[in-house]
């Protein structure tokens, strides 16, 4: 989507005209944040400590959007522009986090740093009105109410899943929808970071409790981060 072409999204944050290419240069970075998780989950160390140089060579992209995209003095504007540093800021402190994880090599202290990275990242997209879709279903229960048998899972009780488990969820709204673990929070809410599947170019993250995020049964193509050519 060039930055001619940009379309308003329903029910999403509309920036302004006047933003020179600067939408597609934030989009670029789920790419990056793609490349990144499969590095990081094949554990290619050498290649992992890169990355927090080349997120950070962003902050001016980021800087100059949040400026550019909501630049009138109306209180919307305001909020926004508030909302937005608020999850540039998150985003780049988990960044330090996870550089001085990947430092020393822990591998869960870096899944969880990269969870946060990838959560703010993505609130950072729909505040900004960078998704390319928006989804006004309020719950997809209803849909599976009476037929649990066309969703196959481990029991998330007796067989929890992990990071790089391929998940889909089986309560909440989004019941039904598939991705992968990409982080387990340690800090006693038994949490988890889902990373949902493509959705129109788009990965939603989701924090979870792990007894929603159960492991599908089956033969499962792999996350389609896995399936990026490495460059050079």
């Amino acid at each position: 989507m060039s930055s001619e072409d940009e379309k308003e999204v329903k029910g999403m944050p509309v920036p302004s005209k006047k933003l020179g290419g600067l939408s597609n240069k934030i989009r670029a970075v789920s790419k990056v944040m793609d490349e990144l998780q499969r590095d990081l989950m094949q554990e290619r160390w050498d290649l992992v400590e890169e990355y927090p140089n080349q997120l950070r060579s962003y902050v001016p992209v980021f800087t100059a959007y949040t400026d550019s995209a909501f630049p009138t003095d109306i209180p919307t504007d305001k909020g926004l522009r508030v909302a937005l540093r608020y999850e540039v800021g998150r985003f780049f402190a988990s960044l330090e986090r996870f550089r001085q994880a990947t430092n020393r090599k822990a591998i869960d202290e870096a899944y969880i740093a990269y969870s946060d990275m990838s959560l703010h990242f993505d609130r950072y997209l729909r505040v900004g009105g960078l998704y390319t879709f928006y989804d006004d279903n309020v719950t997809l229960e209803p849909y599976y109410a009476g037929n649990e048998n066309s969703l196959v899972y481990a029991d998330p009780k007796k067989d929890p899943a992990l990071v790089r488990d391929l998940i889909v969820l089986i309560q909440g709204p989004e019941k039904g929808k598939t991705g992968i673990v990409i982080g387990l929070y340690m800090d006693g809410s038994d949490a988890c970071a889902v990373k949902l599947d493509r959705t129109k170019g788009i990965r939603e993250i989701r924090v979870v409790p792990r007894s929603w995020a159960a492991k599908r049964l089956g033969e499962q193509d792999p996350d389609d981060v896995f399936l990026l050519p490495r460059s050079g």
